[in-house]
């Protein structure tokens, strides 16, 4: 959000602040028993035995911090808003969304609340019958696939990374009839995504005519990424935002995983810039390159980024390559479903 502010492409007009959800609202997918153990986990600052046992709270990948209640319920205010906003037509974005991994009585993966599904039973709400929800992220969608598994009038597909965690998605796995998953080998570059893209991603939705589209980019399928080994570059997400964009009348556009903040901020605002129409420019003015600069980010490429090219542009060159065997066949398995 800083970096399109510094380029000028977020006009107060353009911009929403998500409002935090209340818990009555949340338990249209989560069990009140849960919601209660999150806030009294943000309360409390602690959680017990049981309750780690019982709701994944407080454990290494869904940690007990400051705001483990109100960041997650602004995230899914923020998802619940934009469905409405987009109910008569439009796309709304919302950098913040994309826990895809929350389950309905449990924490997962980084993620305390689901809010694409929210946003898609806000949808339902508001008169919208057939979703389509397409994940980008490295990691597979599971807990919106477990959510909407067998719902005919949902099309779920996942392109996530083989052998990640949460080791779910396989080829094989329909989700109950409505799910198509690809697990796409190490190494994926931008020539093997555009071919999911066009091969898979495309004509599925296209096929099921949707009335919205749920569209979730997360930034850790790049090369950049610590948590993954797949090899995008942030122009194969925004070509697929692109493309996507108008198979429905409404679209919500999300964020997901990313574990570099810099890849994840040059890709997000270049997700708004495909969203919005701005052109992205070859080189970045000094006062979009200081919000990078300012990033600081103890992780293991240290605190500087060692690539210029992730303070000084917007986009990444591409990352081409040739298209495995592999990936055909399991597109063409796909294809015969």
């Amino acid at each position: 959000m800083d970096l399109a502010r510094a380029l000028g492409w977020l006009p107060p007009a353009a911009f929403r602040t998500a409002p935090r959800a209340k818990a009555g609202a949340i338990a249209v997918f989560h069990d009140p028993a849960y919601l209660d153990a999150l806030q009294a986990a943000e309360a409390e600052g602690a959680v017990s035995d049981a309750v780690r046992a019982r709701h994944g709270i407080g454990t290494l990948a869904c940690p007990v911090f400051p705001e483990v209640w109100r960041r997650p319920a602004t995230s899914a205010g923020g998802m619940m808003l934009a469905a409405e906003l987009v109910a008569r037509g439009g796309v709304a974005y919302v950098p913040a969304g994309g826990t895809h991994h929350a389950l309905r009585d449990r924490a997962s993966g980084f993620c305390y609340l689901n809010d694409p599904v929210l946003a898609m039973l806000t949808l339902r709400r508001m008169g919208v019958g057939r979703i389509a929800y397409v994940d980008l992220d490295a990691h597979h969608g599971d807990g919106v696939e477990v959510a909407f598994a067998g719902d005919p009038a949902t099309l779920l597909i996942s392109v996530h990374e083989e052998g990640r965690w949460p080791f779910t998605g396989w080829l094989e796995d329909d989700g109950g009839g409505n799910a198509f998953n690809l697990p796409v080998p190490r190494g994926l570059n931008d020539d093997e995504f555009a071919l999911v893209r066009d091969a898979l991603i495309l004509p599925r939705v296209h096929a099921f005519r949707p009335e919205a589209i749920v569209l979730q980019c997360g930034a850790d399928a790049l090369e950049e990424d610590p948590l993954s080994r797949l090899c995008l570059s942030n122009r194969a997400l925004w070509d697929a935002v692109a493309a996507i964009l108008p198979l429905a009348p409404r679209v919500i556009v999300t964020g997901g995983g990313g574990y570099n903040p810099w890849s994840v901020g040059r890709a997000w605002a270049g997700v708004w810039a495909t969203i919005a129409g701005h052109p992205v420019p070859a080189v970045l003015p000094p006062a979009a390159q200081a919000v990078l600069r300012a990033l600081v980010w103890p992780g293991p490429r240290g605190k500087v980024p060692p690539d210029p090219r992730l303070v000084e542009t917007l986009a990444d060159p591409h990352r081409g390559g040739p298209i495995r065997p592999v990936l055909r066949d399991r597109l063409a398995r796909l294809a015969a479903r």
